[in-house]
């Protein structure tokens, strides 16, 4: 019984936000973003319900949200990080960045913490190259990183998030 109530509350969720975007395909992308805010990742069943209601092959969805890589089919944490290694961060030591993060969360590139707080991921670049390495987190820049700021900025997040936990 319990499963089925979290289908029909999933199913009500996408259905109150296909409404939002008038159930018109052109908005797949404005949909997926509105569902991924909702859940923190796209869930295979949310995919299936959004081809069904708009008419469309799943594959079409499934493309979509595969192709962008600010979807995920995966449960990222409260905290998404994005440490630059383009060349610019690169050559300022964005890999040791990535090293420390990945040390202090105790998790690899693409995986989140078993907490869910975090998510780590690296990227090419974050259009702040004056301030590399840079590190951005749920929108905000981290710029002219040491392995010792990044640490600092992690335990700052850490705090906040037991904030609201607790």
């Amino acid at each position: 019984m319990k499963g089925q109530k979290k289908e029909v509350d999933l199913k009500d969720t996408v259905e109150s936000i296909l409404k939002i975007y008038n159930y018109e395909k052109k908005n797949l992308i404005s949909i997926l973003l509105a569902v991924q805010e909702k859940f923190n990742y796209l869930p295979k069943e949310t995919m299936v319900i959004i081809a069904d209601e708009l008419k469309i092959r799943l594959i079409d969805v499934y493309s979509v949200a595969t192709f962008y890589k600010v979807f995920s089919l995966k449960p990222r944490g409260k905290y998404v990080i994005n440490v630059c290694i383009g060349t610019a961060c690169h050559v300022r030591g964005g890999r040791k960045i990535v090293e420390k993060v990945q040390k202090e969360l105790e998790i690899d590139v693409g995986e989140t913490t078993e907490d869910k707080m975090f998510t780590l991921e690296t990227v090419r670049c974050l259009g702040a190259c004056a301030l590399g390495p840079v590190m951005v987190i749920n929108g905000e820049y981290h710029g002219q990183l040491s392995t010792q700021k990044a640490e600092n900025i992690l335990n700052q997040y850490r705090a906040k998030g037991q904030e609201t936990i607790g």
